[in-house]
């Protein structure tokens, strides 16, 4: 090597490389810590109930068996509650959206008296904790007789302040051309609403269902209040039956634990790239 052609380059010129590499082994050994429980999760799903207890732990299941899954029918109506959350969250998240957007138009579109304070009463009741509403709407599904059905599940979460909000600022930063164009074009307000709005809006519809999904999904506080029996129970509560009636099976609670996961990430990793769009584009709006 020829000392001549030798090259210092400045300290500071490594500051950028040692940085990105940081940045990326601290969001690796993030990665594995949120990794790691659904991987214990779902290899206690494989093991024996007795296993499932030994110490020192394994990670690998040995032996390895699907009788947890299969134990599931049999100890609840397990399919029957995941037909509930299924129905109930998809109704509900369908319900959500399609709410949210038409008032969110509306409240962005329109211009009429009160709309200000309006979007601010929308607001305020994100600061209201749900655990102050849950009597009272409680009284109110056991006048309207929807105890222990689907229906009290559902309607008490078809609106979301959350949701109005994100399509507000979505159809604020919405060209006025388009809609322009489309009056031109003879579209009344619905017309415009279903054909230039809506689809405009797809990135706050896809970041808002994936939310309202998952907490529809996860939902167990109100669940565990309205609906009591097991015909009415979704998948949170019916897991929390699990803990306490058959004495803890760990290996079968995980069972139950990865069938209520799969659908979550599914979706998730289905639209998850639209949850970033999706809040950036919707928070320029003024």
């Amino acid at each position: 090597m020829n000392p001549d052609k030798l090259t210092l380059r400045p300290f500071g010129s490594y500051g950028p490389r040692l940085g990105t590499t940081a940045a990326n082994l601290g969001l690796t050994l993030a990665g594995l810590v949120m990794v790691v429980p659904f991987l214990w999760t779902l290899s206690t799903s494989f093991k024996t109930g007795q296993a499932a207890t030994e110490l020192p732990p394994s990670l690998i299941p040995n032996p390895i068996t699907i009788e947890n899954y299969r134990t599931l029918g049999d100890v609840l109506p397990f399919w029957r509650i995941l037909a509930n959350s299924i129905i109930v969250t998809v109704v509900a998240t369908f319900a959500q959206v399609i709410t949210s957007a038409m008032a969110g138009y509306g409240l962005a579109r329109y211009r009429f008296r009160g709309r200000e304070a309006l979007m601010l009463l929308y607001l305020g009741t994100l600061m209201v904790p749900f655990q102050v509403t849950i009597v009272p709407l409680f009284l109110m599904m056991r006048w309207l007789g929807w105890i222990n059905s689907l229906q009290a599940l559902i309607v008490p979460s078809v609106a979301s302040a959350f949701g109005v909000f994100l399509f507000r600022q979505f159809f604020m930063q919405m060209p006025r051309e388009y809609e322009e164009a489309a009056a031109i074009d003879g579209a009344g307000p619905w017309r415009t609403f279903l054909y230039i709005a809506l689809p405009y809006a797809k990135p706050a519809a896809a970041t808002h269902g994936i939310l309202a999904f998952m907490g529809s999904w996860n939902a167990f506080l109100w669940p565990l209040f309205i609906a009591r029996d097991e015909s009415a129970m979704t998948l949170p509560v019916g897991l929390s039956a699990l803990n306490g009636r058959y004495s803890t099976d760990f290996a079968l609670v995980m069972a139950g634990v990865v069938v209520t996961i799969v659908p979550v990430i599914t979706v998730f990793a289905t639209l998850q790239r639209h949850i970033s769009g999706g809040l950036l584009l919707g928070s320029g709006g003024k």
